[in-house]
Parts: C-alpha cells; structure tokens; sequence
C-alpha cells in the first residue's frame, strides 16, 4: 500500500509540473514536429504498436511512466557528455524537453523510435563518412521527428528541415515533382556537409548547433552584441527565443534516445529496417499507382519509402525507386516486362482518351508594379496556391516589384477530349488490335508472310513452334539478334500456312 501511495504521489506531481510544461511548450516547434507524427496516415501501415517485453530491464508495469528527480538527470547526462565533444550538461531547459519526450508526447516518441530503425543506420553511415560526431544524428529529432516530409512554419523541409535557398546551396533540387529536401539520403549528405561547414566557422559544436537553428549571420550577430563571447551559452541571451530553446532540446533528444528502457519506454515495430530495403535507378518516368499494379506494393507503401516524390510520380532519367528488398528484386528480375506493360496500357490508354502528355517548363515570372499574384497565375495558366508552394510564400505575403518568381508551366495544353469521338476512338482501337492479328500478305523474296503480335509471356522459341517455324528462321526474317528483346505489342513476320 506504501508503495501505490508513493506512485499515486509522484503521479499527481507530474501532473502539477506537465500541467506548467503544457502551457510553456504548446507552441514549440519541437512539439509541433511531434505531432506531425500524428497526422501521418502513411504510419498506420509502416509500424505496427508497440510489443512490450514481458520481462523488462527495470520491471516496469506496461502503463508505468517513471519519474525521476534533478540528480537522476543530472549523472545520467554526465554519463552522456562524458563520451561525447558536445557539451552534455543539464538544465532546467532540458527536464522541460524531457518531460515532453517521456510524458506529454509518450506514443509518438514511441512511433518515432519505429521510425528510426529505418532512418538512423543511413545517419550513422553518413556521419561516419565524414568523421562527425554520432550523436548529431538526434539532431532530425527535433527539427523534424523523423518524418521526411515535416514543413515548419517558415516553409523549412524534409527530415533535416532545409530552406530552399540553403537547401539549394548544397544542390537539393526543388521542382513541381522531386522535392530532394525530403530524400532521406541526399538531404542527410547536405546536412552533414552543412554541418560540417559551419563547424570549421565556429569550432564549437554548440555554435554548430546554435548556426543551424538560426543561420550563421545570427550567431555572429549575437557574438558581436555579448562583446565578442565566443561559446554558446554566453551568447544564449541575445539569441531568438526558438534558438535559446535549441540546444536544451538537442541535450533532451540524447537523453531521451538513450535511456528509453528507464523511461518504459518501447519502440513501435517497423515493417521494414533499413537492412531490409534497396534501391534501383529508373530508366523511364513511373507513377505509383503502375508501381503498385506489378509490384504488390500500395502507393501508401513506395510513398512511405519515397518521399521525396511531389504528385506520387517517379520521373525518368536517373530517379531511384526504393522499396523492401524482395520488390526490388522483383523489378529488376522484370524490368523490361514491367515498362513494356506500361507501355501498352499508356498507349491503348491514348487511344481511347486521345489525351496527349503535357511537358513541364520552368519559367521565371518578374513581378511588375502594382502587379497581383492572381493576374500572374492567370496569365501562366496555374494557381495561386502554386505559386506560393514553389517559392515559399507565406499566405498573406504581398509581392514585391522586382521579385523574381519560378513557376513549372505546361510547354504545351493537352487538347480537349470530344465527347462525341469518344466512343468511335474506342471502337477504331478495338478494331486495329484485331486487324494486326489478321494474316497480313506480302510478295517479298522471304515468301508468304503474315504479321504475329507479341504478347504476354511470349518467347522466340513460343511464337515459332506456334507458327511451324524454327527459331533461327524467326530472328532471320524479322532481323533479330540473340539480345533483341521481345515486347509487348511488337510485330513480326512468321511463315504464312
């Protein structure tokens, strides 16, 4: 019974501070990425709950939330700073973090443990490559919580939270289709290149942490106000109030990700590991949707997996796909299948429909006197929501003469669909794929021929023993070499009777 009052008492005791924590931090972006977590739909498929551990470390119940004093924090972050080249040190900024990471915020900590089984391995291998402290991995916790896909409040992207000017600076590309400030292993490149970079500006791993926040021209800023202090606590009171709060969170965020056992806490499950997922170049352009048809994958699925993809479409040309190994394997085992399908669906599609592919431009828009962004959405044949999406602009932004904006337009409208043709178009097409299965005549040298039309699951050896033909014979008369490939739709010449 002493026991249950010493936990009801420790219980109504957090509650009085959390009650305090709540008001301070409603507003803090740490929280508010947190709570991206929430509204994720895509997580409801990529991790299952939590299992807890029958026998746990500490012997915690399962609805047990532990509480500890100052000095428990305290040696626990000696123990932390110890082994590390940032300063680890508590504060009472930090308890405020961590009673946010292990109270407030409990179940979506617990989703973003989930979440870095796939996203920590590739930090740690990135960091590592470039001889950089392991524990700024922690750093996407707070600036982003591990989602790819988080935007702060300013229009800052991706799982290291990238401005496009900046992002920019470290070649991530932004178009209507590709945002790279979301492709985890790109934008974690930049990030480590960044940091990198503004360590050999200030030498000091909390000024790194501090510039990263705020931008390097605020941190000289402060340094010139305090009378030239040189580390990051000294110049903490002529920072913003977001980058005073920064560094505490970062100190929590170790914290935290290190002694989730003392704080009962357990990883959500993830579907897939890092070590169980792979990636391929695409040579053509893929949406999802085709991706899920021949892959068994959902679009939620290669989006979980893909972020950086804007409208669900992989362009061509150099883009990755990654997915769980086994779909990765599947495609590459079916790669030439897979896009001759396509193919044929697009082009029995066009037919049908007679709607041609519009090609994307990019346009610079210079804003006039007096000029409203609607007359330029207009004139450009896009929208206003567009148009501040592409750069940055929050929504009661006024334009300035002389801006200068980027847009992605259509290089060319597609042409109406004719309602009326519709059905003839339909019946042509129909009547076309019969007609290329009819015997077609001819009076060459190769003697009497007919067409045959490749399909599904055809091979020189199939079509021939069909049409009494050696497969010699096959790939003589329609010019074949032993690596042309067959695909679907194709025409060629066999024997005639």
């Amino acid at each position: 019974m002493t026991q249950i009052r010493l936990t009801l008492l420790f219980v109504g005791l957090v509650v009085s501070i959390f009650g305090f924590a709540q008001i301070t931090l409603q507003d803090d972006p740490v929280a508010a990425m947190l709570d991206s977590l929430a509204n994720k739909k895509v997580l409801q498929t990529a991790l299952a709950k939590p299992v807890y551990p029958k026998t746990n470390k500490y012997h915690f119940a399962p609805d047990s939330i532990p509480v500890y004093d100052d000095f428990i924090y305290e040696a626990r972050c000696a123990k932390l700073d110890a082994a590390s080249p940032f300063d680890l040190q508590y504060h009472a900024e930090v308890r405020g973090y961590i009673e946010l990471y292990t109270f407030r915020k409990r179940e979506l900590v617990q989703r973003m443990m989930g979440v870095s089984q796939l996203y920590y391995p590739l930090f740690e291998e990135i960091l590592d490559k470039y001889n950089l402290p392991l524990e700024l991995k922690h750093l996407a916790v707070i600036e982003s919580a591990l989602n790819p896909n988080a935007k702060s409040r300013a229009g800052a992207m991706g799982l290291w939270q990238f401005m496009y000017q900046t992002g920019k600076l470290y070649d991530l590309s932004v178009n209507s289709y590709v945002d790279e400030r979301c492709d985890p292993y790109k934008a974690t490149v930049a990030a480590v290149e960044y940091l990198r970079d503004l360590y050999k500006l200030f030498g000091d791993w909390q000024m790194v942490l501090a510039a990263y926040n705020a931008g390097p021209g605020t941190i000289n800023k402060a340094i010139r106000r305090s009378g030239g202090k040189k580390t990051y606590w000294e110049i903490r009171p002529y920072l913003p109030r977001e980058t005073q709060a920064y560094v505490p969170a970062f100190i929590a965020a170790n914290y935290v990700m290190s002694y989730t056992a003392e704080h009962n806490l357990y990883s959500a499950t993830p579907k897939k590991a890092y070590f169980e997922i792979d990636t391929v170049v695409l040579r053509e352009p893929l949406t999802f949707s085709q991706l899920s048809e021949v892959l068994d994958a959902t679009p939620e699925e290669i989006a979980y997996f893909n972020p950086m993809y804007r409208k669900n479409i992989i362009p061509g040309g150099g883009y990755k796909l990654t997915l769980p190994k086994n779909k990765i394997g599947k495609f590459i085992s079916n790669e030439d299948e897979i896009y001759a399908l396509i193919h044929s669906k697009q082009q029995e599609r066009q037919v049908v429909e007679n709607v041609s592919i519009p090609k994307e431009v990019t346009v610079y828009h210079v804003v006039k006197k007096n000029e409203k962004i609607t007359t330029i959405a207009k004139k450009h044949g896009v929208t206003v929501a567009n148009i501040r999406t592409w750069n940055y602009l929050k929504p009661n932004a006024t334009l300035k003469t002389g801006k200068r904006l980027v847009l992605y337009v259509r290089e060319k409208s597609a042409e109406p669909v004719n309602p009326e043709t519709v059905d003839s178009q339909k019946s042509t097409s129909e009547n076309q794929v019969a007609e290329n299965n009819k015997p077609e005549k001819s009076t060459n040298s190769l003697g009497k021929t007919k067409t045959y039309v490749v399909k599904k699951g055809d091979n020189l050896y199939k079509i021939a023993k069909l049409n009494k033909m050696n497969v010699e014979e096959l790939k003589r008369i329609n010019k074949l070499t032993d690596k042309s490939k067959l695909l679907i739709g194709m025409k060629l010449k066999v024997n005639r009777g």
